[in-house]
C-alpha cells in the first residue's frame, strides 16, 4: 500500500486523542436520538426504522464517506419528501425507494458531480446553516409547550451544565471538568435528579417504541415490476437530490470548521452506499446531519472514529442499555439540541448583513425565509442558488460598455465594445447601436475588449449587423478573440471579418 494512502488512513483513523473522539461521538449520539425519533414520525414510520437507519448509515459512512468527523443519519429533509410515499404505499415501497435513491447518489459520486457544490455561494451556505439552526431550535418548542416549573428548571440546569462546566474548568484550571464533554454530564445529571426526586417529566420512552432487537437484512417486499419503478422513481429522485444537497453542504461546513479539505465526490458515493445498506436493513434513507456534525466537531471529533462510534453507541443505547436510556428525561436532550442550535447558527452573519453587499444579504435572507416557510432545506438552497445566479448575471450585464467614435474625414464610425455579451446583456448590446445615425457609413465594430458567450450573444451581433446593412452601412467586425470567433463562425448567420 502506498505511503500516501497509509498516511491518510492514519490521519483519519488515529487522531491525537482517541478518548476525545469517542466522547465527541457520544455527544453526537445523544443529539441524534430526539431528532431521529421526531423525523420518524414526520415520515410516518416507527421510531425503530429511523434509529436502525441512523446506526447503519453512521457505520457505513465512517468507512466509505469523504468527510471525516461528519455525522450522517435519518434526517428531517429526507423524511419530508418520504412521507407522501409512506402514506400512499407503505414502508416497503419507501425501502425500495431508498435503495434506488442510494444507487442514484452512488452514480452521482462516481460521475464526479460533487463539484457542483462550487455553484453554491457563501451567502447561500450561510442561509442554509442559519435556517437549519432555527429549525433545530423550533423542533424543541413542542417539548416546552405547557411545561411546568420543574421542566423549565431542569432546562436551565441543563444549559448551565453544558455551558458552565467548561467555563468553570478553564477558569479554575480543573481539567476534570473539560475532559468529559459537558452534554454527557448534562444527560447523567438530569437523569439522576429526575429519578431521585421523582419528577414526572417526559422520558425518551414516551417518544415512541424503541428497538428491542438487532436490525435484520432483507429485500423490500415489493413486486419486481415496472409499476413498482413508476411508483418509487420520483420519490427516490427527490430523496437522492435532497440527501446529496444537505450532505455536501454539511461537509463544506465541517471543512470550514476544521480547516481541512474533503472529497465531495466520495461523500456522495459513500452516502449512496450507506442508504442502500440502511434500506436493506429496514431503515429510512438519510443524509448529513449538520447540527450533530457541528456538535461532534465542537467537542473534539476530527476523524472517522467519532462517526463510527456515534453509530455504534446509538445501537448500544437502543438495544443493550434500553432500560436506562428509556428513563433519560427528554428535557436533557432538549438542552443538548438548544446548544447544537446555538452552535450551528452563524452569529457573525447578523452583523455582516449591514456590511456585506445588499444583494448578498438578500440571498442569505431569502434562503432562510424559504427554508423556514417550506421546512425544506432543498427548496431554500435552490431559491438561494437561483437568486445568486440572477444577481450575478445582472451585475455582469451592467458592466457592458459600447462607445461610438466618428472619423468625419474618412466618413467612418467605429463602435468600441467592452464587457461580456450573453443572454442577460444581449438586449443592452443591441440597443447601444444607433443604426440611423450611422446610415450610409462604413462601420467597424471593435470587439477586442468583449467576449461572446452564448447563442443569444451571437444572435445579437447578427441582428446589429443586419440592421446596419439595412441602412446602407458596410460593416466589419474586428477583434474577436479565438473562443468568440469559433462561436460566431459556428452559430452566426455568416462569417465575420477580423
Amino acid at each position: 500500500m502506498p505511503s500516501s494512502v497509509l498516511s491518510r488512513l492514519r490521519a483519519e483513523w488515529a487522531p491525537v486523542s482517541i478518548p476525545r473522539e469517542l466522547l465527541a461521538g457520544a455527544v453526537a449520539t445523544f443529539a441524534l436520538i430526539p431528532e431521529v425519533i421526531a423525523f420518524s414520525f414526520v415520515a410516518g414510520v416507527d421510531p425503530s426504522v429511523g434509529l436502525f437507519a441512523s446506526f447503519v448509515i453512521s457505520l457505513v459512512i465512517a468507512f466509505v464517506g469523504g468527510r471525516p468527523a461528519m455525522v450522517s443519519a435519518a434526517a428531517g429533509s429526507v423524511a419530508l419528501v418520504a412521507a407522501p410515499l409512506v402514506q400512499s404505499h407503505g414502508l416497503q415501497y419507501l425501502l425500495a425507494a431508498g435503495i434506488l435513491a442510494g444507487l442514484v447518489q452512488l452514480a452521482f459520486g462516481l460521475l464526479r458531480m460533487g463539484v457542483l457544490v462550487r455553484f453554491v455561494s457563501s451567502s447561500v451556505r450561510t442561509g442554509f446553516v442559519n435556517a437549519l439552526a432555527i429549525l433545530i431550535f423550533s423542533a424543541q418548542l413542542p417539548h416546552l409547550s405547557g411545561a411546568g416549573a420543574a421542566t423549565w428548571a431542569m432546562l436551565a440546569l441543563g444549559l448551565a451544565t453544558i455551558y458552565g462546566l467548561p467555563w468553570l474548568g478553564l477558569r479554575l484550571g480543573w481539567r476534570a471538568l473539560t475532559a468529559i464533554p459537558s452534554p454527557l454530564i448534562c444527560v447523567v445529571l438530569l437523569t439522576l435528579l429526575a429519578s431521585g426526586m421523582g419528577l414526572a417529566l417526559p422520558t425518551v420512552a414516551d417518544l415512541g417504541r424503541l428497538p428491542d432487537a438487532l436490525p435484520a437484512l432483507g429485500l423490500p417486499q415489493v413486486p419486481l415490476a415496472l409499476d413498482t419503478l413508476r411508483i418509487i422513481a420520483l420519490p427516490a429522485l427527490a430523496i437522492a437530490m435532497v440527501g446529496l444537497l444537505e450532505s455536501v453542504l454539511t461537509a463544506a461546513v465541517v471543512d470550514e470548521m476544521t480547516d481541512t479539505p474533503s472529497s465531495k465526490n466520495r461523500e456522495c458515493a459513500g452516502l449512496g452506499v450507506a442508504n442502500v445498506a440502511a434500506s436493506l436493513f429496514g431503515g429510512i434513507a438519510g443524509c448529513g446531519m449538520i447540527g450533530q456534525a457541528v456538535g461532534n466537531v465542537k467537542y473534539g471529533g476530527r476523524g472517522r472514529l467519532s462517526t463510527l462510534f456515534a453509530g455504534v453507541f446509538l445501537l448500544i443505547l437502543m438495544v443493550v442499555l434500553k432500560p436506562w436510556v428509556s428513563q433519560v428525561p427528554v428535557i436533557a436532550l432538549v438542552a443538548i439540541m438548544v446548544m447544537v442550535s446555538a452552535s450551528t447558527f452563524d452569529w457573525k452573519s447578523l452583523g455582516a448583513l449591514v456590511r456585506h453587499p445588499r444583494l448578498s444579504s438578500t440571498v442569505m435572507l431569502a434562503t432562510v425565509a424559504v427554508t423556514l416557510f417550506t421546512h425544506n432545506l432543498a427548496a431554500g438552497v435552490a431559491v438561494g442558488v437561483l437568486l445568486s445566479g440572477v444577481f450575478f448575471a445582472a451585475k455582469v450585464a451592467r458592466m457592458l460598455r459600447v462607445s461610438a467614435h466618428d472619423d468625419d474625414a474618412a466618413g467612418t464610425r467605429t463602435w468600441q465594445v467592452t464587457g461580456q455579451v450573453f443572454f442577460a446583456s444581449a438586449d443592452a448590446f443591441i440597443d447601444a447601436f444607433d443604426t440611423l445615425g450611422a446610415q450610409g457609413r462604413a462601420v467597424c465594430i471593435d470587439v477586442s475588449g468583449a467576449h461572446f458567450w452564448d447563442i443569444t450573444a451571437v444572435a445579437a451581433l447578427d441582428k446589429v449587423v443586419e440592421r446596419l446593412q439595412h441602412h446602407g452601412c458596410t460593416v466589419e467586425v474586428t477583434g474577436l478573440n479565438q473562443a468568440s470567433a469559433v462561436l460566431v463562425d459556428r452559430l452566426g448567420a455568416e462569417p465575420r471579418a477580423g
